[in-house]
């Protein structure tokens, strides 16, 4: 183990060390049949001994009559709790009971490898009403683990569309996503969210880092310091390209800034300031090249050729941009004076209510944004601006530079000189979503994106978002690539808490289903009561919830499903850090060993765009202060998952932390769109040369 990590002893693994020497109820129990025992011998001794071969006959009867009952009641507990589907009696249910396979049928079973093993594992799909009818007690007697294999049978014929393949997902059976909804999005589609009250900038908006790139002329050869020659532009557009920045659009900033819509990754915006002829030259035929949107700040007394300029675009070339969709025209006044706060209220009219009405009447469109000249503007300039109908505006400074998001309002847009492109590319970022109406929401058919260093006021953190999530519980302790290795995720954080006794198992605290295995493994029975109130995190293939958890009901696989009928994952956290968009206060956090001590941390959970988001901080940092800065980049809800030493994440087989982490047996995955098909589609194959210990199992 890496020295340099933390020490993560968690609170339930120490409480369990203690608790491992004091008697357990189960040796109280032997020790009084044993005394029982020893009772029921003396008094047996006093009378006369039975011949041996009805002492024989008898201890074949007492087999035999054990055996079956052993048999009968084994098949009985589980089909009581692993049948889903009919809706029979109790009473119907009994005709129903399969037939019990040969020992020789079970012993063939135990060569099988993992997968096959879950396969061949008879189906009770027709008693599923029987699992409904009966308590929750009828799984407490069926021993160990079981498999669960029976959740990822593709739905019923009947619920799929003519020609659909078994186990794919059935549109309209899950909520819709949000990859579909912003595939279409329009006004009346971003108006059904919240908005922050104009001329105020969305809170969703604020987590995103959306550079706006300000140009001024482009031309052959340079004349003054903030020129860009033609070749330069170019290997402007070229860098963007190579870096991976969407240019956009100034409708889908303002619909981002003033609505939380979504933005696409890396998004950036190209404006350019004052009308030069290299604007149509050069700049133009350029964007529609590389299909790049830009804003163009047009004052229409150089058009018109009230005031003179080394050059100017014509109206001619005004009406062809503005026809063409990449373009979006902004108003920049009429005569472009210096300082709009030095001018009378009668001149600052003129320039900011004229320059929309002429470029209006002469393009044909809307001008729904204002360029302040030189970037000047104080509270009466912007109330001016406001009261001629535009919805924002774009400055300028000369002293500090800002993302977009962090504008004071729609009416002071900040902008970068085209010069720090190098410096603000590596920053851009779209976020982490919109909020949407609706907290029960999910998308889990977003891309996969990578922020791996998202610099905060607390800490670093590196965050992955996207995709559909499923949990892997190993068949022992591994480093988080190895386990990722196996199976046909992208990327995945480590997860739930583990028993350290155990230095070279699985043992888990609490209980944990996984689709990997196919497998509900209980919790300790002596450890569970010690989790109560914690998060128990339940993923099926188009949600997640994040209840409480009871030891009293949560240790059955009929308990997990009572909270989510079509659960496939399930596990234990450490604690919330938000829980229904609200940073949970230092109170909630109870008992939780180290809570308040600085270390490095792992936590998953679902922005407000329903999207799952995994991530490590890349420092470290306290719990209370850690949910505070998950709420402020747009966690809708976010579980703290093993910590200290074992922080791990990693994404497509790198480690994403800059130590070596304590192996780890349980992992938070993410699946792209294209592995995310049917009712459990995480695969998981067994570890290079070990033994089948599940398949051995059973």
């Amino acid at each position: 183990m890496n020295k340099s990590a933390d020490n993560a002893d968690n609170s339930v693994s120490a409480n369990s060390e203690a608790q491992s020497n004091s008697t357990s109820p189960a040796s109280a129990n032997a020790d009084a049949t044993s005394s029982e025992s020893a009772q029921t011998q003396a008094t047996e001794s006093s009378t006369p001994s039975p011949p041996p071969s009805l002492k024989r006959q008898r201890a074949l009867l007492v087999t035999k009559v054990g055996l079956c009952c052993f048999v009968v009641g084994a098949t009985t507990s589980a089909a009581i709790t692993l049948s889903p589907q009919l809706s029979q009696s109790r009473n119907d249910a009994t005709s129903a009971i399969p037939q019990i396979p040969s020992l020789n049928a079970l012993t063939d079973k135990l060569s099988l490898n993992r997968n096959e093993a879950a396969a061949a594992i008879p189906k009770m799909a027709p008693l599923g009403a029987i699992a409904h009818n009966v308590g929750s007690q009828g799984l407490g007697a069926f021993p160990g683990k079981i498999s669960a294999s029976y959740l990822c049978v593709a739905p019923p014929q009947s619920l799929t569309e003519p020609g659909a393949e078994q186990g794919e997902i059935i549109p309209g059976l899950a909520n819709p996503t949000l990859a579909a909804l912003t595939n279409a999005v329009n006004p009346s589609f971003v108006s059904q969210f919240r908005a922050a009250p104009w001329p105020e900038i969305h809170e969703a908006a604020r987590t995103a880092r959306v550079p706006v790139l300000m140009y001024h002329d482009i031309l052959e050869e340079k004349e003054v310091f903030f020129d860009v020659t033609v070749e330069e532009f170019e290997a402007h557009l070229e860098r963007i390209e190579e870096e991976g920045l969407t240019p956009i659009s100034f409708d889908q900033l303002y619909d981002h800034l003033r609505m939380g819509a979504p933005l696409p990754p890396k998004p950036v915006l190209l404006t350019f300031d004052d009308g030069y002829v290299g604007h149509y030259t050069h700049v133009y035929p350029l964007l529609k090249k590389y299909q790049y949107p830009a804003v163009f700040s047009l004052f229409t007394g150089k058009l018109d050729g009230d005031i003179a300029g080394r050059s100017t675009v014509t109206w001619e070339h005004a009406q062809e941009m503005a026809a063409d969709p990449l373009i979006t025209i902004a108003a920049h006044s009429v005569m472009h004076p210096r300082d709009l706060r030095e001018l009378s209220d009668e001149d600052l009219q003129r320039e900011v209510v004229e320059s929309k009405q002429r470029l209006e009447s002469e393009l044909g469109i809307l001008i729904r944004y204002f360029t302040y000249p030189e970037g000047n503007y104080d509270e009466r300039v912007a109330e001016a601006v406001a009261d001629a109908g535009y919805d924002a505006a774009l400055t300028m400074s000369n002293y500090e530079e800002w993302f977009a998001g962090e504008s004071d309002d729609l009416l002071s847009i900040g902008r970068f000189g085209q010069s720090q492109l190098e410096r603000v590319l590596p920053d851009a970022w779209e976020g982490l979503g919109m909020e949407i109406v609706g907290a029960n929401t999910f998308d889990f058919y977003s891309p996969i994106r990578l922020v791996e260093r998202l610099e905060t006021e607390e800490v670093p953190l590196a965050l992955i978002t996207g995709g559909r999530p499923a949990t892997v519980h190993a068949d022992s302790r591994y480093q988080l690539p190895e386990i990722l290795a196996r199976t046909n995720a992208t990327a995945a954080v480590d997860g739930a808490f583990f028993n350290l006794r155990y230095l070279d198992s699985n043992v888990m605290i609490g209980p944990v289903l996984s689709q990997a295995t196919q497998t509900f493994v209980p919790g300790n029975p002596s450890e569970n009561p010690l989790l109560n109130g914690r998060p128990l995190a339940l993923i099926s293939a188009d949600e997640v919830k994040f209840v409480p958890f009871d030891a009293d009901i949560h240790n059955t696989l009929r308990g997990i499903q009572s909270e989510m009928s079509d659960v496939t994952d399930a596990f234990v956290g450490a604690a919330w850090l938000v829980r229904d968009g609200e940073a949970q206060p230092a109170s909630s956090f109870g008992t939780l060993f180290d809570f308040e001590a600085y270390r490095h941390r792992a936590f998953w959970g679902i922005n407000n765009a329903g999207q799952p988001v995994i991530g490590v901080t890349k420092g470290r940092i306290d719990s209370v202060a850690l949910g505070e800065l998950l709420h402020q980049v747009g966690f809708r809800d976010a579980m703290m998952v093993d910590s200290g030493a074992s922080t791990s994440l990693t994404y497509e087989g790198e480690s994403l932390v800059d130590y070596t982490p304590r192996p780890v047996p349980h992992m938070i995955a993410l699946l792209s769109e294209a592995e995310a098909q049917g009712p459990c589609p995480l695969t998981f194959e067994d570890a290079p040369n070990a033994d089948n210990t599940w398949a051995a199992e059973y």
